[in-house]
């Protein structure tokens, strides 16, 4: 009966495999991902919150044998980050990702609050396909205003005496990117173009399209009503997707990456939409 049963999970988990490859089909499915998290309204406790985000994001990735590098990190004044980007390098890496794109609200007792009070806060997850040699993006040099500055990052490792950081902004969409990961000013400039043109791609394919919903988020306020997960610590422990109504309970296993339900989730269900 313990074989039957074994032999039905994994066709299932077969069939589950098929489906999403024949989802997973978009012209930019199979690309590389660029993520990057911005904390909500609410100082250290949301900022503390994107930092939790980033570690589910990297923990997923290391669970799916994905290449994942940081390319900017911004700490937070006290704790947690107050922006980061980073790419994940694999077979449809964008295709998944793409699932996490919106707002996520996590409630918890503070830990920055000596009156243990409950907090809510949220931060936003965007996400592009990166753009390669094969697509052309073309920038004009005028249209682009470059800042340099001290890279820093968290405990001090990315630290260095040169203004090897860079600040690309693009100033007919207003699109501002950056980059401090390496250690030379010039590869710093690279990637963030390689950023910024995979921004602006992804922009153009929505205008042609006619559907701006990954940009509509961005003019959306990093609050309440507007999110797409809820990641509930206290009065009880539950994460729930509100766009498939998924739930699951273990709320410690999902902040270590274990996602991948609700991505197949939303997915399925968008096709189901299509």
């Amino acid at each position: 009966m313990s074989e039957a049963a074994a032999r039905v999970a994994e066709v299932r988990g077969e069939m589950e495999r098929t489906e999403l490859a024949l989802i997973l089909g978009g012209p930019d499915d199979r690309r590389n991902a660029i993520v990057t998290l911005h904390p909500g309204a609410g100082g250290t406790e949301a900022q503390d919150w994107a930092e939790i985000l980033l570690r589910m994001y990297l923990r997923w990735c290391d669970r799916r044998g994905y290449r994942k590098e940081i390319l900017e990190y911004q700490p937070g004044e006290e704790a947690g980050v107050k922006s980061v980007t980073f790419t994940v390098e694999g077979d449809y890496a964008y295709g998944y990702l793409k699932a996490e794109a919106g707002i996520h609200r996590l409630v918890r007792i503070s830990p920055f609050d000596a009156n243990s009070r409950r907090h809510t806060s949220f931060a936003s997850v965007f996400v592009y396909p990166e753009v390669d040699d094969d697509i052309k993006v073309e920038i004009n040099d005028a249209d682009l205003r470059v800042d340099t500055y001290r890279s820093s990052g968290a405990g001090g490792q990315h630290v260095n005496k040169t203004d090897s950081a860079v600040r690309l902004t693009h100033l007919p969409t207003g699109i501002v990117v950056a980059c401090q990961n390496e250690r030379s000013q010039h590869k710093n400039r690279a990637m963030a173009m390689k950023i910024l043109k995979s921004r602006l791609y992804e922009l153009e394919l929505e205008k042609q399209k006619e559907k701006m919903d990954v940009f509509a988020k961005s003019k959306k306020d990093i609050t309440w009503g507007s999110q797409i997960r809820s990641y509930v610590l206290h009065p009880y422990r539950l994460v729930k997707d509100h766009r498939t109504n998924m739930e699951i309970g273990n709320a410690d296993a999902v902040l270590d990456g274990a996602i991948d339900e609700f991505i197949q989730g939303y997915l399925l269900q968008s096709s189901d939409v299509q």
